[in-house]
């Protein structure tokens, strides 16, 4: 596995493509006759459970397009995940998952599965101890079957399950009510704040800007509450989403056709990489600070990057942030300006003009 790269690929990046719960997986199945099994792979972080499996008869689902884009990368193409859950076919013998980090995303995952699944199909769950979430226990008694588990290698562990249970339809998507809409939207599971909304994106909200805006992007635009109420206030724009989740741009869509009829554009991609170049008169964006488990500022960066080769000159980015991650010292390195905006007692709204 030492030649597996992560994506976005970073010079110097001291984080590798894979973790001791890809291995133990890898060793597992390595001792299994898996010559006529139908295998399928649920998120596969950066390509190693797919390339090394990738001479059998396997199937990989990811909604991350960091994720997808890695695995094709890695396998050198010889690997397309698929990322929309109606893409599965038939029953698997052989189902491996990385635990996700978000429940909700799992028990949606385990639903579907119970259409794919017969009474010897198998689940394999791997996860870092820390990472381990005693509810996914739960839910893979729930919806699968009893559980039993692996010993502990190198800080991680698997938990196996055999399909004993009914078929089930996933309740994901789920309608939510915001006050700030007279419309509920719908959230698919793997949102970031599905069931309310966060307080850093009410802040937001609150400060919106209003002007002659003629292309707006929502950068990271999840459920894409910010671009319809930035529309709102200046219909004559035309707003594009984009999100490195595709349960997100399927939100997105979803409820912006709830309120316009316009066109919008929608983007599944890293951040708002090799999109058109000085295109975008204002970019909207509260930066997430992980990339699954790993924490950092790295997406921040990205996304700053990528708004400032989008922007036209004299275009505006407007960022949200944690106050101590000082996104205005960030975004005055990058634009050579940054203006606090608004604050509050936990956040911070900065712009930066190109």
């Amino acid at each position: 596995m030492e030649d597996l790269k992560r994506y976005p690929y970073r010079k110097n990046d001291l984080l590798q493509a894979w973790d001791s719960a890809d291995e133990l997986l890898l060793q597992h199945m390595s001792a299994l006759t898996l010559s006529e099994k139908r295998i399928l792979i649920i998120n596969d972080q950066f390509g190693a459970l797919s390339c090394g499996l990738k001479n059998f008869d396997i199937t990989s689902y990811t909604d991350s397009y960091v994720s997808y884009k890695a695995i094709i990368i890695n396998s050198v193409d010889k690997i397309i995940p698929i990322n929309n859950f109606k893409n599965l076919s038939g029953i698997y013998d052989y189902v491996l998952i990385q635990l996700p980090k978000n429940m909700s995303f799992f028990e949606d995952i385990l639903c579907h599965l119970t259409q794919h699944l017969n009474s010897t199909s198998q689940i394999i769950c791997g996860a870092m101890i820390k990472h381990l979430a005693p509810a996914s226990f739960d839910l893979l008694n729930k919806y699968i079957g009893k559980t039993t588990t692996s010993l502990a290698q190198k800080k991680a562990r698997l938990i196996f399950s055999h399909f004993e249970k009914e078929k089930i339809d996933s309740p994901y998507p789920r309608k939510v009510k915001f006050d700030l809409l007279e419309e509920e939207l719908l959230n698919h599971s793997n949102l970031f704040s599905r069931e309310k909304l966060d307080i850093g994106t009410r802040f937001l909200l609150e400060n919106l800007p209003k002007g002659d805006y003629k292309t707006i992007l929502d950068l990271g635009c999840a459920n894409g509450i910010v671009g319809i109420m930035i529309k709102k206030l200046n219909p004559y724009a035309k707003i594009v989403f984009s999100d490195e989740s595709q349960m997100a741009i399927l939100s997105a869509k979803a409820n912006y056709s709830k309120f316009f009829t316009d066109n919008a554009e929608f983007h599944w991609t890293n951040c708002y990489e090799d999109q058109e170049k000085h295109s975008l008169d204002l970019v909207i964006c509260n930066p997430p600070f992980h990339q699954g488990n790993t924490i950092g500022d790295f997406i921040a960066w990205q996304m700053f990057h990528d708004a400032k080769e989008a922007l036209k000159n004299g275009g505006v980015i407007r960022v949200i942030g944690n106050s101590h991650l000082a996104y205005q010292v960030k975004l005055k390195k990058i634009f050579a300006n940054s203006k606090v905006i608004a604050t509050n007692t936990k956040f911070m709204i900065v712009d930066a003009v190109k």
